[in-house]
């Protein structure tokens, strides 16, 4: 199928783009790679009447690393991202996720930011925002807000950024000497959206669990956190049994919509089986025996 009509415009500034869509608000939507869009738009599932391409707008394809972390700009391709050393150092999860992320040719052209503002909660980078902590920096002509990964997931395909806002950068926080993550998922095929997938942080002091996230996809409308598994982690060691025991209280507490692909008893199994093999990979990087 082909797009409705649409009036495309590629603003050269950010200011520019900001003006776009002040002006136009609900009937604007902002292009970066187009992976997502373009396809919505092509099954007639986005009907904007104006698209705003950013990607003459420079300023947006940065990777900055710092004390306070990592910057990642709007227009950073996934493919540019999986390749920076920058990012392997400072956002684990992050270079960790991204070859999970649809295929090559998808990660040549999409962004890690664009994936963030789409929304999808079987996704990898939503998830990996929040077992984070990443910050999410958004901007209108009103000014620039700063939003929490926790916040900014509002339900399927939908966030709490404003119709005027544009989504300019997502920042990790500087990743902790003593943390470990790890990224599993099962998918029909490499490439699709999983049926269910976890990213897992985990901080060990010595012996001990100083704190934990497990954050699922594809196991509810947005990416989700079990807090009681993760709680359940914290101040012991990195077993088996207590992985065991996470495992069991993920797979009772989640309840993930059925669909063609699977039924929810399958997900929460999945759930289960990957709390388990998410955690142990995690902790094996560090030679904690589990």
């Amino acid at each position: 199928m082909k797009a409705p009509p649409f009036t495309y415009h590629r603003p050269p500034t950010l200011d520019e783009a900001l003006a776009l869509l002040a002006e136009h608000g609900d009937d604007a939507k902002v292009l970066a790679g187009g992976q997502s869009l373009i396809p919505l738009m092509a099954l007639r599932l986005g009907r904007p009447d104006h698209v705003v391409d950013i990607g003459a707008i420079r300023e947006l394809d940065t990777i900055t690393a710092g004390d306070d972390g990592l910057r990642i700009g709007a227009l950073v391709r996934h493919a540019r991202a999986e390749r920076s050393d920058d990012v392997a150092a400072a956002a684990p999860l992050v270079h960790e996720a991204l070859p999970w992320v649809g295929h090559r040719a998808i990660r040549s052209q999409g962004t890690v930011v664009g994936s963030i503002a789409h929304a999808d909660p079987a996704a990898e980078m939503p998830a990996v925002c929040l077992a984070a902590g990443a910050t999410i920096e958004a901007r209108s002509t009103a000014g620039t807000r700063t939003i929490d990964a926790a916040d900014f997931f509002d339900g399927y395909l939908t966030t709490t950024l404003q119709p005027d806002e544009l989504l300019t950068s997502v920042q990790f926080p500087t990743w902790p000497s003593h943390a470990v993550g790890s990224v599993v998922e099962v998918a029909r095929r490499h490439g699709d959206y999983a049926l269910v997938g976890l990213v897992t942080k985990l901080e060990i002091n010595g012996d001990a669990v100083t704190d934990a996230a497990l954050s699922f996809f594809g196991a509810a409308s947005t990416p989700v956190r079990v807090a009681e598994a993760e709680q359940s982690l914290v101040g012991g060691p990195a077993t088996a049994e207590r992985f065991d025991a996470a495992a069991a209280i993920v797979s009772d507490a989640l309840s993930p919509a059925a669909d063609i692909h699977a039924t929810s008893a399958y997900r929460k199994h999945l759930a289960g089986v990957l709390t388990r093999r998410g955690l142990a990979r995690a902790a094996d990087k560090i030679g904690v025996a589990a």
